[in-house]
């Protein structure tokens, strides 16, 4: 004979649960594809949810070496919004 919580049991607690891991499958985004503001080619780049919600770095694009300026901003449900810029107007 079992002796687990039958899941009625956590009734009452749903929407405090609701509010701390909001709607999701309870993952941030760990990478993102860019378009290199240089070259034009598209970039599968790492990202790091355990950097803050908002990011702000420098970053060499993998194909033509250029750097850029990448801005992440983390959402609630864990999604990324990512840009990125030319970091030099040496052209």
């Amino acid at each position: 004979m079992g002796y687990g919580l039958h899941p009625d049991a956590f009734m009452g607690g749903d929407e405090a649960l609701e509010n701390a891991f909001p709607v999701g499958d309870g993952t941030a985004d760990t990478s993102a594809t860019v378009a290199c503001p240089y070259c034009g080619q598209a970039v599968e780049i790492a990202l790091d949810p355990g950097s803050g919600t908002h990011q702000d770095y420098v970053e060499d694009c993998e194909v033509c070496c250029r750097p850029w300026n990448v801005s992440v901003s983390y959402q609630p449900d864990g999604s990324a919004e990512v840009g990125v810029e030319a970091a030099d107007d040496s052209d």
